[in-house]
């Protein structure tokens, strides 16, 4: 079909019974799920022009107010279980993308959180693939205690490209490059090592390396 990217492995923990995307997940140990995955990447990704999507990073275990729920995590626990299966599959497998998750997480929003994404994901662990965010549009425009994720916080934070890709996330970060108001400013130099991200994706899945 064309297709170049699969939108998987999905290895969140078994945390919630009642999570509808258990089915999809591996594991309620980190270790095992962390393993599971790299072993998929690997297998997905010797197929030329294939690669997967890693998700959904992090902490995303319960489907009721996915989009809005605030997740509580001692540093502690987040590096030995929560992020523990990511770092196995990003160090053993090298993916070609990572999707940001829903929630927020200690009261930031995964995709807005650059010590999630720049200072974890890629300064320590070196992934060296683009990161997309979740299909932020579900409920976005619904009254929430907390707020949606911004497309240009997520883009400054290191989440290159905001998905489904609606006009209204290409409205915020036009004006977070042209207006001095703007909430989250971003700089030119941002967006261009964002695009130059997704950029080196596609030649990575046209057969480049």
């Amino acid at each position: 079909m064309g297709i170049q990217l699969w939108l998987a492995p999905a290895m969140n923990l078994h945390r919630l019974p009642l999570c509808g995307r258990n089915f999809e997940y591996y594991s309620e140990d980190p270790f095992l799920t962390g393993k599971a995955a790299a072993g998929i990447v690997r297998g997905v990704q010797q197929h030329k022009g294939c690669g997967v999507v890693v998700k959904h990073f992090a902490c995303n275990n319960q489907e009721t107010n996915r989009t809005h729920s605030n997740t509580i995590i001692s540093e502690r626990a987040l590096r030995e279980m929560y992020l523990r299966g990511f770092e196995i599959a990003i160090r053993e497998s090298d993916p070609a993308m990572l999707m940001s998750s829903y929630n927020l997480l200690n009261g930031i929003h995964t995709s807005e959180s650059r010590d999630l994404l720049e200072t974890i994901l890629r300064e320590e662990w070196g992934f060296r693939g683009s990161v997309m965010s979740d299909w932020v549009c579900d409920e976005a425009d619904l009254p929430h205690k907390y707020r949606g994720a911004s497309a240009s916080a997520s883009v400054a934070a290191g989440n290159d490209i905001m998905m489904p890709g609606l006009q209204k996330f290409y409205d915020d970060i036009l004006k977070a490059c042209t207006e001095a108001d703007a909430e989250h400013p971003i700089s030119r130099e941002v967006l261009e090592i964002s695009a130059a991200r997704m950029i080196d994706t596609a030649f990575r899945l046209a057969g480049g390396d």
